[in-house]
């Protein structure tokens, strides 16, 4: 009997092989954030910024249908790529401005964080969905108190840090010219995300060792 042919005990998380886990996360940012880059970089060659920003957006949602129709569902995560494109691209279309097309980027982390938030005290929280979605964890079928509580606080979390990215540009964009705008954009945002992983994988370890889960991995 193979270890995925077990079910899973109250205290088992399970998480596929590792090649797997690396492949399945690495396909949905592909997804997510790769393909949208190419289109980008294309419509940005051809015709300027504007074109850019909507042919990214129109890969990301072209992929979304191409999902529903393969697999008959959408990943969070690429909803969430095509949601906060589809803002951006309206602020950069509906106006020649550089002010409007830097606001995009302050927007956008606004727009996460009421996503999140949104989410985080209901019982399906977003941070829940995307590691089911992203690296395919799999739970015990019976709720978990301490799990749930930890998936509603680690969303919490990320909408804090969304949040606190967007005053931060907000402020930055007011006050400094736009070359030091887009780079301070781009290492808060590198800073963030990777402060946000950090925190939440401790966090994770940290539940599980103290409510007793396991986690283990399928085999091939």
């Amino acid at each position: 009997v193979r270890v995925a042919d077990v079910p899973l005990a109250a205290e088992d998380l399970e998480l596929p092989a590792p090649a797997w886990l690396a492949l399945t996360a690495g396909w949905n940012f592909a997804e997510s954030l790769g393909l949208p880059l190419v289109g980008y970089v294309a419509g940005e060659r051809l015709g300027g910024q504007g074109l850019g920003m909507a042919a990214a957006t129109a890969v990301v949602w072209l992929t979304a249908a191409v999902r529903k129709v393969l697999a008959g569902s959408i990943p969070s995560l690429l909803v969430i790529s095509g949601l906060v494109l589809t803002l951006q691209t309206v602020l950069v279309l509906a106006t020649g401005s550089v002010l409007l097309f830097l606001l995009q980027f302050p927007v956008a982390n606004l727009a996460l964080c009421a996503l999140f938030a949104r989410t985080a005290p209901t019982g399906r929280p977003l941070v829940a969905k995307l590691a089911a979605e992203v690296v395919a964890l799999r739970q015990p079928s019976a709720a978990h108190p301490g799990l749930e509580r930890f998936f509603r606080g680690v969303t919490w979390l990320w909408a804090g840090i969304f949040a606190a990215t967007a005053i931060g540009l907000a402020i930055v964009l007011a006050v400094e010219p736009a070359s030091v705008f887009l780079l301070f954009t781009t290492v808060v945002t590198i800073a963030g995300v990777a402060a946000g992983t950090v925190l939440s994988v401790l966090w994770f370890i940290r539940m599980a060792r103290r409510c007793g889960l396991r986690v283990r991995f399928r085999q091939a």
